[in-house]
């Protein structure tokens, strides 16, 4: 469902594909690996456990948003695990079009993995 998401929204925003690589190593490995917390990346409450952790990033920049900055308004959820450092992209949307992430997708994301 990930890449549904994505491509609807590739569509509007075409420097998507660059955006999410840069937001791999700028938040992700920042605050998992590094430990480093630039206040981009937050815990979905009630869905974290020892070996994964469900994450939202805030702070997407995205360059077809030009002025927007880290404020683009595009959220990631995606799923960290603990032990191996994998990451597996959940939901990508626009806070625009859609207010808060899919719960439901993510509670079917858990009981699939």
């Amino acid at each position: 469902e990930f890449q549904k998401d994505f491509k609807r929204l590739l569509k509007k925003f075409k420097s998507l594909d660059d955006d999410l690589e840069l937001v791999k190593i700028a938040a992700i490995e920042l605050f998992h690996i590094q430990k480093i917390n630039n206040l981009s990346v937050f815990p979905v409450q009630g869905f974290c456990t020892d070996e994964i952790q469900i994450c939202k990033i805030k702070k997407f920049a995205c360059k077809a948003l030009k002025g927007r900055g880290s404020k683009s308004g595009i959220r990631v959820i995606y799923a960290f695990y603990c032990q191996s450092c994998k990451v597996d992209f959940i939901e990508i949307y626009f806070k625009g079009e859609k207010e808060n992430e899919d719960r439901e997708r993510i509670k079917e994301y858990l009981n699939d993995h």
